[in-house]
């Protein structure tokens, strides 16, 4: 039988759902403190993933993550991994032109985004074949 990190996390998700899992400033610079359990990190991570396989992403397919980090991205991770998805890491800092290799490059099929990238996403869509499941995450200031 294989397992991969989604496995291991539904096992700790089993046997400890009410302990806390992760805890997070849930705006910036507010000092508003979020604490998610194992149960509640492991149910907005089953959302994630069924809602990429819904879209159309497939298991074993790629997609970015071009976030910072934070729970978005922890929870997208987890997501993508319970959906046997491929996650993708994609650097904040780059610009349009090292987005397009990347995207291409790494054969991403789906793109997790924080609305604060959303020009620079936009910019480097045209050059991607591929590419064809957009989430954006948060609001662009």
């Amino acid at each position: 039988m294989e397992y991969n990190l989604a496995d291991l996390f539904e096992s700790v998700v089993d046997v400890v759902p009410d302990r806390e899992a992760l805890a997070y400033l849930d705006i910036p610079g507010t000092g508003a403190e979020r604490r998610l359990t194992y149960a509640e990190l492991d149910a907005v991570a089953d959302r994630i993933g069924h809602h990429l396989l819904d879209s159309g992403v497939r298991a074993g397919e790629h997609v970015g993550l071009h976030l910072y980090n934070g729970v978005e991205y922890v929870q997208t991770l987890l997501g993508c991994m319970k959906a046997r998805i491929v996650p993708v890491n994609v650097n904040y800092r780059y610009v349009e032109d090292e987005l397009v290799y990347l995207y291409r490059d790494a054969d991403l099929v789906g793109l997790v985004f924080d609305a604060e990238f959303t020009d620079r996403v936009a910019a480097a869509l045209p050059h991607t074949r591929r590419l064809r499941h957009l989430i954006r995450v948060g609001r662009a200031e």
